[in-house]
């Protein structure tokens, strides 16, 4: 996904890419896991020990990063939306992944608007999921997509994890690539339209989105480590202590089920437990996470849950 700050592969270690999304391997903002086309954003001090007390400094203030300095850093670096730069440092980007499943609310309320506002004019349910579905790749720039492909490509080449995660940060798209975005979003839009046909899409949509970024949130709890020194997944990995996963778990799951669809809380526990086994076959293969690992397990969280809505009601 690109626009994560900060950049693997850009030639400058410092510059953390603009608001976008994980995973992204190339582009503008960087190669790997992050870049980004939103301009030159918030600089941070080396990655290189994994203090939580590293800290970047745009404004020249000296400050320590604050908890609106995470919620900027999840909503620049998981949706389209442009935010003012803050202190990026691990204490920021430990809220920022906590913070996750907010950010997926809100860009499932922005998708089940269109898919709302389809259906409503007599659109098919089918075309409907299909606009839903491409305006959620639109509000991420489909880099969790590039995340999902770049994770199919290295794990699919059977090679070394140094090797795998070369192939991770180039630009192209593999055959396992290609064939695992058209299954992922196949299942997306057949499970929505399903939950369409049966009156409760957009609120699937909603939960889908949440599903898939409290994925993110687990997986950058403490003891998951990161694949490589640079990038996202290492000022991220083992940011999230276990009380705020186990709170953002806790909100989102009351969150779902002041909707009143018993089906909710089940597809999340479904779309969690999918990322589990993702994760643990990245970490395993890997080494550990990378930007683009959190982008895949967004995309296969999402997909878990509209299949379990679907399957379920």
């Amino acid at each position: 996904m690109s626009g994560e700050p900060p950049p693997e592969n850009t030639g400058d270690p410092e510059n953390t890419g603009g608001p976008g999304g994980l995973g992204a391997s190339g582009g503008p903002g960087g190669a790997g896991d992050v870049g980004g086309s939103g301009g030159p954003g918030p600089r941070r001090g080396s990655q290189g020990s994994g203090s939580s007390d590293e800290v970047g400094d745009p404004d020249g203030s000296g400050r320590p990063s604050a908890f609106g300095d995470g919620l900027r850093l999840a909503v620049g670096t998981l949706s389209v939306f442009p935010v003012r730069p803050g202190t990026v440092d691990r204490r920021a980007g430990g809220r920022a992944m906590a913070l996750a499943p907010l950010v997926g609310a809100l860009l499932g309320g922005v998708a089940a608007v269109v898919l709302s506002a389809a259906l409503w004019l007599g659109v098919s349910p089918l075309l409907a999921s299909v606009l839903a579905v491409g305006t959620l790749a639109l509000l991420t720039r489909a880099l969790h997509l590039d995340g999902l492909a770049d994770l199919a490509d290295g794990l699919g080449s059977g090679r070394p994890a140094e090797q795998a995660l070369d192939v991770m940060k180039r630009s192209d798209i593999g055959p396992f690539g290609v064939v695992t975005l058209v299954l992922v979003l196949g299942v997306q839009v057949a499970a929505l339209a399903e939950a369409s046909a049966a009156g409760y899409g957009p609120v699937a949509l909603v939960a889908a989105c949440v599903t898939g970024r409290l994925a993110i949130t687990w997986a950058c709890r403490e003891g998951v480590p990161a694949a490589r020194p640079g990038g996202l997944g290492a000022m991220v990995a083992g940011t999230v202590r276990r009380g705020p996963a186990l709170a953002a778990t806790a909100l989102s799951l009351a969150g779902l089920a002041a909707l009143k669809f018993t089906v909710l809380p089940p597809a999340l526990t479904a779309g969690l437990l999918a990322a589990w086994a993702l994760r643990r076959r990245a970490v395993r293969r890997l080494g550990g996470i990378t930007g683009d690992v959190l982008g895949a397990l967004a995309e296969t969280a999402a997909a878990a849950a509209l299949l379990a809505c679907a399957t379920l009601w």
